[in-house]
């Protein structure tokens, strides 16, 4: 009785956190909003002093000083840095990224090309993670101690430590040159035929997925076990409640922060690798746009997929905190202590 005395205190307590959960999300994106502004004058500041010459790039070996004068003026290059980067940072925030200096194409409709095949092969990838390393993790810390529980440990620190590269390699080793199962690359739109795009995004996302898996399967078996040691889980047993219902019901909830956590720090990472990975499965992803326009030196479509690529990060950070401070009232605790 005494240790549920806390938890009935907590759902007491209920409306008042309620009340100080949109000032803990209120500071949660604040901090974004801050990151965001510093990571898009680092991202512009870096481009413009790569020293790339777009006049001269585009004009050639013939341009005159006064040509390059003139097409300077036109993309807007004569005007103070940080003049630049206002106007820059204004239109981004409409949804115009400027255009490309080499194709003139605008950046937003190149980036509105390529963002679905990252979004498949990251959001594919996502939920491989969490189901292959939620139920790695749970299936361990239930039986912590033996045989699953060090196989589990054992692999995850083996996944751990293979490159997603290494890891796409072998899977296209098995999977299409040897079985023929899957085809080695290309991409087909979710829209056109979803069981094509499955087929084409499957190696990619479990590739780039195994690396969150066992991370995420790590942390939840560490907090899980320690969540099924409180009083409260050997009350809620004594009490005759379900094993399911205990620890589905009540561990999973308090154990998961962790794991959240190293959700959130896994998207930057699968954001990364799919460099790497999509050079691999030769998809035309964002991935792709950057590399070939730092070859050409492109610098507003490469401020433009740095810019989107920062605001995506972001946006699934603020949204495993909103999601850590929902589930995990510990967290709230936290932020209420800070104040």
């Amino acid at each position: 009785m005494t240790a549920l005395a806390p938890r009935l205190a907590d759902t007491r307590r209920k409306p008042v956190r309620a009340a100080r959960l949109p000032r803990s999300l209120g500071r949660v994106l604040a901090t974004a909003g801050t990151v965001f502004l510093l990571s898009s004058a680092l991202t512009f500041g870096l481009g413009a002093l790569s020293g790339a010459n777009p006049a001269a790039a585009v004009l050639g070996e013939t341009a005159t000083p006064a040509d390059i004068a003139r097409m300077n003026h036109q993309f807007g290059l004569d005007r103070p840095l940080w003049e630049q980067y206002v106007s820059w940072l204004g239109h981004a925030f409409t949804g115009d990224l400027g255009r490309s200096w080499f194709t003139t194409v605008p950046v937003a409709d190149s980036i509105r090309q390529a963002m679905p095949v990252d979004l498949s092969i990251a959001g594919l990838a996502l939920l491989m993670a969490v189901v292959l390393g939620g139920a790695a993790g749970v299936a361990a810390a239930l039986r912590a101690g033996g045989r699953l529980d060090r196989a589990v440990t054992a692999l995850c620190a083996l996944l751990g430590t293979l490159p997603g590269f290494v890891v796409a390699i072998a899977l296209v080793t098995v999977f299409s040159l040897r079985l023929g199962w899957l085809p080695s690359g290309g991409y087909v739109p979710l829209d056109m035929d979803p069981a094509q795009w499955l087929r084409y995004t499957v190696m990619p996302a479990l590739a780039l997925s195994l690396e969150a898996a066992a991370a995420i399967a790590r942390q939840l078996r560490t907090s899980l076990v320690g969540t099924l040691r409180e009083n409260y889980v050997t009350g809620a047993v004594m009490r005759g409640l379900p094993a399911r219902r205990v620890v589905f019901g009540h561990a999973l909830r308090n154990a998961a922060g962790p794991a959240l956590t190293a959700l959130g720090m896994s998207v930057p990472m699968l954001l990364g690798g799919a460099v790497v990975t999509q050079q691999i499965f030769a998809l035309p992803g964002l991935a792709q746009l950057t590399l070939q326009s730092a070859e050409q030196h492109d610098i507003p479509v490469i401020q433009g997929t740095l810019l989107v690529t920062i605001a995506v990060v972001l946006v699934v950070n603020v949204a495993v905190n909103a999601a850590l401070l929902a589930l995990n009232p510990a967290a709230r605790r936290r932020e209420v202590t800070r104040r």
